[in-house]
C-alpha cells in the first residue's frame, strides 16, 4: 500500500469531504467555496474546511496556491519531491499545471544556501496565459 493510500484510509470524513470536492473541481477552490459545496454534507463553519485542508496539506495530498488564497488536490501523490512546488496559473481560463522541477530546485536551494538561509519549503507560483486561451 502507498503511502497516500495509507493516508486515505486514515482520514476523517470531513477530511475526506474536502478532499473529494477539491478532486472533482476544475479548478482552485477557496475554503468558503469548499463550504458551500459541503453544507448539505453536515459543514456549518468555516473552521471545519479550515482544520480538514490544515491536514490535508499537511499530508501533501492538497495544496494551497497563495496568489489565489485558494487550494488544489495534488497531482502528482506520492511523491517524495514536494518540497519545491510550482504551479503555472492561467489567468484566462484558472487552469492551473502543477510540476516540479530538479533543476530549477537545486538552484534555488544554492542561492538560498549561498544566503545563510535554511530552506524548508519552496512554492513558485507562475501566472500567465495557458496554451489552449493563447491559441484561440
Amino acid at each position: 500500500m502507498n503511502e497516500h493510500a495509507h493516508i486515505s484510509a486514515n482520514l476523517s470524513k470531513n477530511q475526506l469531504l474536502v478532499m473529494d470536492a477539491l478532486t472533482n473541481s476544475d479548478g482552485p477552490l477557496s475554503a468558503y467555496a469548499i463550504l458551500d459545496q459541503l453544507c448539505d454534507q453536515g459543514f456549518r463553519a468555516p473552521q471545519q474546511v479550515y482544520r480538514a485542508l490544515k491536514k490535508l496539506v499537511d499530508f501533501n495530498m492538497v495544496h494551497r496556491l497563495e496568489s489565489l488564497n485558494a487550494f488544489v488536490a495534488c497531482r502528482h501523490p506520492g511523491r517524495e519531491d514536494h518540497e519545491t512546488l510550482a504551479f503555472m496559473i492561467c489567468e484566462n481560463c484558472g487552469q492551473v499545471s502543477e510540476f516540479t522541477d530538479n533543476l530549477l530546485s537545486k538552484r534555488l536551494q544554492h542561492l538560498t544556501g549561498a544566503a545563510h538561509f535554511v530552506l524548508n519549503k519552496m512554492t513558485i507560483e507562475f501566472r500567465g496565459i495557458c496554451i489552449n486561451c493563447h491559441s484561440t
